[in-house]
């Protein structure tokens, strides 16, 4: 049996020009997390990341803190499948019709509009991209160009098949990738519904690990949303 654990990048930079980067605090949750691995001399045979910088960034600080720790980190592949599903693109061309159709996210974006505040902002921009987000799940809304749902999840799920099977037997390897990605293994392990799926997407923190068990079409569930190496709860983080 293998043991593969998938990484949520550390927190990127929101609410800036460029989110996709690593903020000050995601640096540090990196950092930590490399630390940990090492103090616990956990070594992985493989490693790969998604191509956003953010997931990039988070496997670089990690594995350089791993060998500073003298724990050897493997050098990682980039696998385009596990990049995170396109909800930029959702938001910002599906948007502007339900603003005109739907009094529901009228309401979110208009809360967020005036909402002021990190805190605030990110709690608002949340509640107005989950709903739009479960609106692209359902099929409800399909952005034209944008991939779809199924197609994200067809694509993450073919990352894992990829990567695994590339392996040998009993090997332990790690995915930086993202919330999405994560939210798909879950759903490959427990057979999750598209809405459940999507849910525990959003449960994933910034730096955390959930690990799997896997052996040929055994794929099973071990651990989920682990952030051991995060003493201080102010440095908790899902955006």
């Amino acid at each position: 049996m293998g043991n593969v654990f998938l990484i949520r990048h550390a927190q990127a930079s929101f609410l800036e020009p460029n989110y996709d980067k690593l903020s000050e605090l995601g640096e540090v949750q990196a950092g930590l997390l490399g630390e940990y691995w090492a103090r616990h001399r956990i070594v992985f045979d493989r490693a790969c990341t998604g191509p956003c910088v953010r997931q990039k960034e988070t496997i670089a600080i990690a594995g350089d803190a791993c060998r500073k720790g003298g724990v050897q980190f493997p050098d990682p592949l980039v696998f385009r499948e596990f990049d995170e599903y396109q909800g930029e693109a959702v938001l910002e061309h599906s948007l502007p019709g339900l603003l005109e159709t739907d009094q529901t996210i009228r309401g979110l974006h208009a809360a967020f509009q005036s909402s002021s505040g990190l805190a605030g902002r990110r709690a608002t921009f949340q509640k107005l991209f989950e709903a739009v987000i479960s609106k692209w799940v359902r099929e409800e809304i399909g952005p034209p160009g944008v991939e779809t749902w199924r197609e994200f999840c067809s694509r993450a799920n073919s990352g894992l098949t990829k990567f695994l099977s590339a392996g040998s037997r009993g090997e332990r390897v790690a995915i930086f990738t993202s919330g999405g990605p994560i939210a798909v293994a879950m759903q490959r392990a427990l057979q999750l519904s598209a809405e459940s799926t999507l849910n525990v997407s959003w449960m994933s923190r910034n730096c955390s690990w959930s690990e799997f068990i896997f052996s040929g079409e055994q794929f099973t569930l071990s651990s989920f949303n682990c952030h051991a190496h995060i003493d201080d709860a102010a440095m908790l983080t899902y955006r």
